[in-house]
């Protein structure tokens, strides 16, 4: 009898462990397939892997179009590549409590572009609950261009946890499974349409070596040159697509 009894105390107790790690069902309501593989916004001109940043150097080859990838691999890494412009303001760099960056409005001057490019890569897990928390290896950096700042010009590490509140994957009639992330207040990311199902991503270990203690952040041009070969009123246009299509996107 007590055999009987410890056995049942054990098989009950793994099965509370296996639905714990488990309770993230596929169907075709809500998740229509599993989150591995590349995925990318809009035109699909960002995406994550060789070609979008070289870490070792903390340098970036602009994508044509502005966008967001993601990466994730089944043993538990993942890769952000991230490339965007704020139009029609003045605008400074916020970390909110979702661990994104955010830019907050401080004028209301049209010429005033802000391009922050970005990339990271790091360690995710999927939590029972359906959130996702993304631990970052150190070695990410990004590009932030401000022609109304002081420093118009720098790029600085960026090594932030993220933490997504939920996520789900519906297939798309047209462009195929659509991957929907929502930050830690249930605001809704742009969404990613599937790229590849295999991660197209940099190697899953530090690519650089950072000390914990150091903060990197260099000036390196004035905004207009940085920008690239179409100069800043080149990219004005673009910035304004960008906000008008990534507005299309959320509804």
């Amino acid at each position: 009898m007590l055999i009987s009894t410890l056995l049942t105390v054990v098989l009950a107790s793994f099965a509370r462990t296996t639905f714990a790690q488990e309770n993230i069902v596929y169907d075709s309501i809500h998740n229509a397939t599993t989150i591995y593989g590349t995925w990318s916004t809009g035109s699909k001109a960002v995406l994550t892997g060789s070609g979008f940043a070289d870490p070792a150097n903390m340098t970036f080859n602009y994508p044509k179009n502005t966008g967001v990838s993601y990466s994730f691999s089944q043993d538990g890494f993942y890769e952000i590549s991230r490339y965007r412009f704020n139009s029609n303001g003045a605008y400074g760099l916020e970390v909110s409590p979702s661990i994104l960056y955010n830019f907050v409005s401080s004028g209301s001057d049209p010429t005033c572009i802000t391009g922050v490019i970005g990339w990271v890569h790091g360690s995710y897990t999927l939590n029972p609950n359906g959130s996702i928390t993304m631990v970052p290896m150190g070695d990410g950096f990004q590009q932030i261009q401000d022609p109304c700042a002081a420093i118009s010009n720098f790029i600085e590490l960026y090594n932030q946890t993220e933490f997504y509140q939920s996520w789900r994957i519906f297939q798309d009639p047209t462009q195929g499974f659509k991957l929907h992330l929502f930050n830690f207040d249930g605001s809704p990311v742009a969404p990613q349409f599937q790229v590849s199902t295999t991660p197209k991503m940099l190697p899953t270990q530090q690519l650089r070596n950072v000390p914990s203690s150091t903060v990197q952040r260099r000036s390196i041009s004035s905004a207009p040159e940085a920008l690239g070969p179409r100069g800043l009123m080149g990219v004005m246009g673009a910035g304004v697509l960008a906000l008008f299509t990534s507005t299309l996107y959320l509804l």
